[in-house]
């Protein structure tokens, strides 16, 4: 069982930057897709980042309208794992979350209902 809990959500200005933190809890993530998604109001549940696990390569991959300005990373200890928003927008308001996953194919990296933990989620509030 793997227990993630998210920290670092909060109410930024537009272009200003905050960095979540998705830790697990007593273990490591090494082997693990480690991912991050986001869920506005009325909305389903996006695909935001992911770092593929070690047998996929370890490549970052992101939602298209997202690159340049948010970067998914992971410590030494691989129990943390990390995305840094920069140029925040009013649309990136959202809630997010992390999720992982040992067993996900490549093709499914992108798909929220491939992983199996959760975060319980951390809001996000971009202001104009």
């Amino acid at each position: 069982q793997v227990q993630l809990v998210e920290s670092g959500g909060g109410l930024v200005q537009a272009g200003g930057s905050l960095r979540l933190s998705c830790t697990a809890s007593g273990r490591t993530l090494r082997g693990f897709a480690m991912a991050w998604f986001r869920q506005s109001p009325g909305k389903e549940r996006e695909f935001v980042a992911v770092i593929a696990p070690p047998r996929h390569g370890s490549r970052t991959y992101y939602e298209d309208s997202l690159k340049g300005r948010f970067t998914v990373s992971t410590d030494n200890t691989k129990s943390t794992f990390f995305l840094q928003m920069n140029d925040l927008k009013a649309d990136d308001t959202a809630v997010y979350y992390c999720a992982c996953d040992s067993r996900i194919i490549l093709s499914s990296l992108r798909l929220p209902d491939e992983y199996d933990y959760w975060g319980p989620g951390t809001q996000v509030t971009v202001s104009s």
